[in-house]
Protein backbone atom coordinates (compact mmCIF):
# COMPACT_ATOMS: atom_id res chain seq x y z
CA UNK A 1 0.00 0.00 0.00
CA UNK A 2 0.89 3.36 -0.74
CA UNK A 3 1.56 5.75 2.38
CA UNK A 4 0.36 9.22 2.05
CA UNK A 5 2.79 11.63 1.32
CA UNK A 6 4.13 13.38 4.95
CA UNK A 7 3.25 17.19 5.19
CA UNK A 8 5.17 20.09 6.70
CA UNK A 9 3.96 23.48 7.58
CA UNK A 10 5.50 26.72 6.26
CA UNK A 11 5.59 29.26 9.13
CA UNK A 12 2.25 31.32 7.64
CA UNK A 13 0.33 27.84 8.25
CA UNK A 14 0.20 26.20 5.03
CA UNK A 15 0.88 22.61 4.94
CA UNK A 16 2.80 21.39 1.64
CA UNK A 17 3.98 17.57 0.95
CA UNK A 18 7.94 17.05 1.51
CA UNK A 19 8.12 15.51 -1.87
CA UNK A 20 8.16 17.40 -4.38
CA UNK A 21 9.27 17.93 -8.31
CA UNK A 22 12.22 20.16 -9.28
CA UNK A 23 12.17 21.45 -12.57
CA UNK A 24 16.45 22.17 -13.47
CA UNK A 25 17.06 21.90 -16.84
CA UNK A 26 13.24 21.61 -18.19
CA UNK A 27 12.52 23.37 -20.89
CA UNK A 28 16.13 23.82 -22.63
CA UNK A 29 15.32 21.59 -25.34
CA UNK A 30 11.80 22.04 -27.20
CA UNK A 31 11.70 18.72 -28.15
CA UNK A 32 11.52 17.33 -24.46
CA UNK A 33 9.00 19.98 -23.50
CA UNK A 34 5.71 18.12 -23.88
CA UNK A 35 7.17 14.84 -22.08
CA UNK A 36 8.61 16.87 -19.38
CA UNK A 37 4.92 18.55 -18.48
CA UNK A 38 3.90 14.71 -18.59
CA UNK A 39 5.96 13.60 -16.00
CA UNK A 40 4.98 16.68 -13.97
CA UNK A 41 1.43 16.21 -14.69
CA UNK A 42 1.75 12.43 -13.44
CA UNK A 43 4.12 13.52 -10.08
CA UNK A 44 0.42 15.73 -9.81
CA UNK A 45 -1.88 12.63 -10.21
CA UNK A 46 1.04 10.85 -7.23
CA UNK A 47 0.22 13.72 -4.60
CA UNK A 48 3.57 15.54 -5.75
CA UNK A 49 2.17 19.04 -5.47
CA UNK A 50 4.66 21.17 -4.93
CA UNK A 51 7.01 22.20 -8.54
CA UNK A 52 9.98 24.30 -8.04
CA UNK A 53 10.97 26.39 -10.91
CA UNK A 54 12.25 29.55 -11.40
CA UNK A 55 13.26 32.62 -14.12
CA UNK A 56 16.58 30.95 -14.42
CA UNK A 57 15.64 27.73 -15.56
CA UNK A 58 16.14 27.57 -19.12
CA UNK A 59 15.80 31.57 -19.50
CA UNK A 60 11.68 31.00 -18.50
CA UNK A 61 11.69 27.65 -20.68
CA UNK A 62 11.08 25.75 -16.73
CA UNK A 63 8.49 27.86 -16.45
CA UNK A 64 6.43 27.59 -19.39
CA UNK A 65 7.06 23.56 -19.13
CA UNK A 66 5.20 23.97 -15.97
CA UNK A 67 2.72 26.31 -17.25
CA UNK A 68 1.97 23.66 -19.79
CA UNK A 69 1.77 21.04 -17.25
CA UNK A 70 -0.66 22.91 -14.74
CA UNK A 71 -2.94 24.21 -17.21
CA UNK A 72 -6.53 23.39 -16.18
CA UNK A 73 -4.94 21.98 -12.61
CA UNK A 74 -3.70 24.77 -10.82
CA UNK A 75 -5.62 24.47 -7.83
CA UNK A 76 -4.05 21.27 -7.24
CA UNK A 77 -0.65 22.40 -7.59
CA UNK A 78 1.45 24.57 -5.49
CA UNK A 79 4.54 26.45 -7.24
CA UNK A 80 7.56 27.94 -6.09
CA UNK A 81 9.34 30.11 -8.94
CA UNK A 82 12.91 32.65 -7.50
CA UNK A 83 13.86 35.86 -8.93
CA UNK A 84 17.05 36.31 -9.83
CA UNK A 85 19.35 38.49 -7.81
CA UNK A 86 20.41 40.67 -10.72
CA UNK A 87 16.66 41.07 -11.09
CA UNK A 88 16.12 41.97 -7.28
CA UNK A 89 15.41 46.01 -6.93
CA UNK A 90 12.02 46.73 -5.79
CA UNK A 91 10.97 46.90 -8.58
CA UNK A 92 12.69 44.56 -11.07
CA UNK A 93 11.72 41.80 -8.33
CA UNK A 94 7.81 43.11 -8.93
CA UNK A 95 8.82 43.13 -13.03
CA UNK A 96 10.17 39.40 -12.88
CA UNK A 97 7.38 38.04 -10.70
CA UNK A 98 4.52 39.46 -13.29
CA UNK A 99 6.84 37.87 -16.06
CA UNK A 100 7.24 34.33 -14.13
CA UNK A 101 3.49 34.70 -13.69
CA UNK A 102 2.94 35.03 -17.86
CA UNK A 103 4.69 32.12 -18.14
CA UNK A 104 3.05 30.53 -16.01
CA UNK A 105 -0.47 30.86 -16.96
CA UNK A 106 -1.60 32.04 -13.71
CA UNK A 107 -2.00 34.94 -11.19
CA UNK A 108 -0.10 33.90 -8.51
CA UNK A 109 2.55 31.64 -7.07
CA UNK A 110 2.40 30.22 -3.63
CA UNK A 111 6.45 30.68 -2.57
CA UNK A 112 8.52 33.39 -4.21
CA UNK A 113 11.87 33.17 -3.50
CA UNK A 114 15.11 34.81 -4.04
CA UNK A 115 17.68 33.08 -5.79
CA UNK A 116 20.43 34.15 -4.55
CA UNK A 117 22.36 37.04 -2.77
CA UNK A 118 23.43 39.98 -5.42
CA UNK A 119 24.20 43.46 -5.35
CA UNK A 120 20.82 44.49 -4.13
CA UNK A 121 19.91 45.17 -0.35
CA UNK A 122 17.84 43.11 0.78
CA UNK A 123 15.39 45.67 1.92
CA UNK A 124 15.16 46.51 -1.21
CA UNK A 125 14.09 42.91 -2.15
CA UNK A 126 11.55 42.48 0.74
CA UNK A 127 9.87 45.40 -0.54
CA UNK A 128 9.03 44.20 -3.85
CA UNK A 129 8.17 41.28 -2.18
CA UNK A 130 5.53 42.99 0.27
CA UNK A 131 4.63 44.80 -3.11
CA UNK A 132 3.90 41.20 -4.65
CA UNK A 133 1.99 39.95 -1.51
CA UNK A 134 -0.18 43.34 -1.27
CA UNK A 135 -1.37 42.70 -5.00
CA UNK A 136 -2.15 39.05 -4.44
CA UNK A 137 0.75 37.73 -6.65
CA UNK A 138 2.54 35.81 -4.35
CA UNK A 139 1.60 34.01 -1.03
CA UNK A 140 4.64 34.12 0.52
CA UNK A 141 8.26 34.59 -0.09
CA UNK A 142 11.64 32.91 0.78
CA UNK A 143 14.93 32.76 0.23
CA UNK A 144 17.24 30.15 -1.51
CA UNK A 145 21.35 29.99 -0.85
CA UNK A 146 21.16 31.31 2.42
CA UNK A 147 23.87 30.63 5.28
CA UNK A 148 22.99 31.26 8.54
CA UNK A 149 24.70 34.54 8.57
CA UNK A 150 22.78 35.35 5.63
CA UNK A 151 19.85 34.26 7.41
CA UNK A 152 20.24 36.09 10.95
CA UNK A 153 20.74 39.38 8.85
CA UNK A 154 17.81 38.73 6.92
CA UNK A 155 15.70 38.10 10.24
CA UNK A 156 16.75 41.85 11.02
CA UNK A 157 14.80 42.66 8.67
CA UNK A 158 11.88 40.36 8.72
CA UNK A 159 10.54 36.89 10.48
CA UNK A 160 8.04 36.18 7.87
CA UNK A 161 10.80 33.91 5.71
CA UNK A 162 8.65 30.91 4.58
CA UNK A 163 11.47 28.92 3.58
CA UNK A 164 15.39 28.56 2.35
CA UNK A 165 16.01 26.22 -0.57
CA UNK A 166 20.12 24.75 -0.56
CA UNK A 167 21.99 21.86 -2.09
CA UNK A 168 21.73 19.29 0.27
CA UNK A 169 21.89 15.37 -0.36
CA UNK A 170 24.13 12.56 1.20
CA UNK A 171 27.41 13.87 -0.45
CA UNK A 172 26.59 17.28 0.70
CA UNK A 173 25.82 17.73 4.29
CA UNK A 174 27.32 20.83 5.46
CA UNK A 175 24.32 22.08 6.82
CA UNK A 176 23.63 20.02 9.32
CA UNK A 177 26.34 21.25 11.46
CA UNK A 178 24.26 24.89 11.84
CA UNK A 179 21.81 25.99 9.05
CA UNK A 180 19.43 23.06 9.40
CA UNK A 181 19.35 23.56 13.19
CA UNK A 182 18.96 26.79 13.02
CA UNK A 183 15.74 27.01 10.09
CA UNK A 184 14.17 23.89 12.25
CA UNK A 185 14.19 25.85 15.52
CA UNK A 186 12.30 28.73 14.01
CA UNK A 187 10.07 26.28 11.94
CA UNK A 188 11.29 27.56 8.47
CA UNK A 189 11.45 24.23 6.13
CA UNK A 190 14.47 23.46 4.06
CA UNK A 191 14.01 22.69 0.28
CA UNK A 192 16.83 20.52 -0.82
CA UNK A 193 17.53 21.16 -4.38
CA UNK A 194 19.82 18.63 -5.92
CA UNK A 195 18.81 15.83 -3.48
CA UNK A 196 20.17 13.14 -5.83
CA UNK A 197 23.43 15.14 -6.55
CA UNK A 198 22.90 15.31 -9.64
CA UNK A 199 22.51 11.86 -10.54
CA UNK A 200 26.27 10.85 -8.89
CA UNK A 201 24.89 9.06 -5.84
CA UNK A 202 22.78 7.12 -7.83
CA UNK A 203 26.01 4.68 -8.91
CA UNK A 204 27.65 4.67 -5.44
CA UNK A 205 28.11 1.06 -3.79
CA UNK A 206 26.21 1.97 -0.45
CA UNK A 207 23.16 3.10 -2.40
CA UNK A 208 23.18 0.46 -4.49
CA UNK A 209 23.83 -2.08 -1.50
CA UNK A 210 21.20 -0.94 0.97
CA UNK A 211 18.71 -0.61 -1.69
CA UNK A 212 18.95 -4.36 -2.44
CA UNK A 213 18.14 -4.91 1.10
CA UNK A 214 14.78 -3.37 0.81
CA UNK A 215 13.88 -3.67 -2.68
CA UNK A 216 14.13 -0.13 -3.59
CA UNK A 217 16.73 2.00 -5.62
CA UNK A 218 19.57 3.65 -4.75
CA UNK A 219 17.41 6.77 -5.61
CA UNK A 220 14.71 5.85 -3.01
CA UNK A 221 17.35 5.61 -0.32
CA UNK A 222 19.01 8.82 -0.80
CA UNK A 223 15.08 10.69 -1.27
CA UNK A 224 14.03 8.25 2.14
CA UNK A 225 17.69 9.66 3.50
CA UNK A 226 15.98 13.31 3.15
CA UNK A 227 12.49 12.66 4.19
CA UNK A 228 13.65 11.20 7.50
CA UNK A 229 14.71 14.86 8.29
CA UNK A 230 12.31 16.74 10.44
CA UNK A 231 11.17 19.98 8.28
CA UNK A 232 12.69 18.87 5.32
CA UNK A 233 11.45 19.19 1.18
CA UNK A 234 13.26 17.19 -1.04
CA UNK A 235 12.42 18.15 -4.70
CA UNK A 236 14.16 15.62 -7.06
CA UNK A 237 13.72 16.23 -10.97
CA UNK A 238 13.14 14.01 -13.56
CA UNK A 239 11.25 13.57 -16.94
CA UNK A 240 10.36 10.21 -16.65
CA UNK A 241 6.74 9.33 -15.36
CA UNK A 242 8.15 6.03 -14.48
CA UNK A 243 11.04 8.23 -12.49
CA UNK A 244 8.42 10.03 -11.05
CA UNK A 245 6.52 6.93 -9.42
CA UNK A 246 10.16 5.83 -8.32
CA UNK A 247 10.60 9.07 -6.77
CA UNK A 248 7.38 8.69 -5.33
CA UNK A 249 7.71 5.36 -3.80
CA UNK A 250 10.31 6.99 -1.53
CA UNK A 251 7.88 7.66 0.73
CA UNK A 252 7.14 3.94 1.55
CA UNK A 253 11.29 3.04 2.55
CA UNK A 254 11.92 3.54 5.94
CA UNK A 255 15.58 3.41 6.44
CA UNK A 256 16.80 1.35 9.60
CA UNK A 257 18.95 2.40 12.29
CA UNK A 258 21.79 0.41 10.56
CA UNK A 259 20.98 1.95 7.28
CA UNK A 260 21.37 5.62 8.90
CA UNK A 261 24.48 4.31 10.49
CA UNK A 262 26.52 2.80 7.56
CA UNK A 263 25.65 6.09 5.47
CA UNK A 264 27.01 8.02 8.42
CA UNK A 265 30.29 5.92 7.75
CA UNK A 266 30.63 6.36 4.60
CA UNK A 267 28.75 9.97 4.08
CA UNK A 268 30.40 11.02 7.73
CA UNK A 269 27.88 14.59 8.71
CA UNK A 270 29.78 17.44 9.49
CA UNK A 271 32.19 17.82 12.83
CA UNK A 272 32.51 21.90 12.37
CA UNK A 273 31.34 24.78 10.13
CA UNK A 274 31.56 24.39 6.39
CA UNK A 275 30.60 27.15 3.80
CA UNK A 276 27.39 26.25 2.14
CA UNK A 277 28.16 24.70 -1.14
CA UNK A 278 25.78 25.67 -4.41
CA UNK A 279 25.38 24.25 -7.81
Amino acid sequence: MTSPIPKTRFPGGIDVPVLGQGTWHMGERGGDWKQEAESLRHGLDLGMTLIDTAEMYAEGGSESVVGEAIRGRREEAFLVSKVLPYNASTAGTVRACEESLMRLGTDHVDLYLLHWRGGYGLDETLEGFERLLEAGKIKAWGVSNFDVDDMEELDSFSKDCAANQVLYNLARRGIEFDLLPWCQKRGIPVMAYSPLDEGRLLRHPELVHIAKAHQATPAQVALAFLLSRPGVIAIPKTGSRQRAEENRASVDLHLTPENLANLDQVFAPPKRKKPLEMI
